[in-house]
């Protein structure tokens, strides 16, 4: 069967796109435009070009054929561990420009422009406030004093106890519910941050508050919602959990419920604009491949400089 590529400009921009979809222990196939996922209780057909994040876990089979339409409209993709809690690898995202990643790195490589995003960052969890003469180490207290906060109140509103945030990434069943909880909610959230960041063509690990790892930036954006989405409903679903329930499981549903009603995505999309500088109206484009020139600045690509002629 012959499949027509889709053209760029008729792939849906990641802020319109449906948040995530995780999936274990089944086998996907491409038909037409769409993905196949074959599992147990039968087979499920996705659009792929309206997902975010195809987050594949463990026992997941997926065709050359499904890759190819995958990478074709720009959807993510990560393989992940057990629950979600570990990413492995990652396919080709949506953006074909290098323009987003240039103003990242040149932000971040400098002290005083990274400072300053690090600081709008913080700016963004506390509104109303001027924090902007703060320094990073009193920012940091003062962020870490919200979210202890945050934790007793959720504890005393859902009758939740709270001993502190421990988890262990090689074993997930090792937590109390409302850790696990918290893990399995809050890879949801990377997962979706990291959609849009690879899909705008920015780098993972090129983080302004978080720094050597390779996913240090999804981490700076992800911190930005867990007051308001991961950490109430992780408290949540620890109030209602019983044993024997797939908590990791729920937890992700009750994010992705959270995602869609909030439209998260075209928030991180405008937020992430918003700290780099860039107008947010501006679409993502593919913009044509150049020769960086130190003296000429970009010049023209696929010239035989040698003498003139085009090769």
């Amino acid at each position: 069967m012959t499949y027509v590529k889709t053209k760029i400009s008729e792939i849906p921009r990641i802020s319109d796109r449906v948040t995530f979809i995780y999936v274990e222990h089944a086998k996907i196939n491409r038909v037409d435009g769409a993905v196949t996922v074959a599992e147990n209780r039968g087979i499920v057909r996705i659009p792929a070009s309206m997902i975010g994040i195809l987050l594949l876990g463990p026992g997941t089979n997926i065709s050359h054929r499904a890759m190819e339409l995958l990478g074709e409209t720009g959807t993510s993709i990560a393989w992940v561990g057990e629950q979600g809690t570990r990413h492995y690898a990652h396919g080709r995202s949506l953006s074909h420009t290098s323009r987003f990643l240039e103003i990242q790195a040149r932000l971040v490589s400098n002290t005083r422009t990274r400072l300053q995003v690090a600081k709008d960052m913080y700016q963004m969890r506390f509104p109303g406030e001027d924090v902007s003469k703060l320094t990073m180490q009193q920012l940091r207290a003062k962020e870490g004093a919200r979210i202890r906060k945050l934790y007793r109140k959720m504890s005393s509103e859902y009758g939740v106890a709270w001993n502190g945030r421990t988890y262990d990434p090689e074993n997930f069943e090792a937590g109390d519910p409302v850790n696990q909880a918290l893990s399995a909610a809050n890879v949801a959230l990377y997962g979706l941050a990291y959609s849009a960041i690879t899909a705008m063509g920015m780098a993972t690990g090129l983080g302004f508050v978080h720094t050597g790892h390779d996913l240090s930036f999804v981490y700076d954006i992800a911190d930005l919602y867990k007051a308001e989405i991961t950490i109430p409903i992780a408290f949540q679903v620890a109030s209602d959990y019983e044993p024997g329930e797939d908590i990791g499981k729920i937890a992700r549903q009750k994010v992705r419920d959270a995602f869609v009603g909030g439209k998260i995505l075209a928030r991180i999309v405008h937020d992430i604009q918003t700290l780099i500088g860039v107008d947010e109206k501006e679409q993502i484009e593919v913009e044509p491949l150049s020769l960086w020139d130190n003296k000429q600045g970009n010049i023209k690509y696929g010239i035989n400089y040698s003498n003139g002629n085009e090769e």
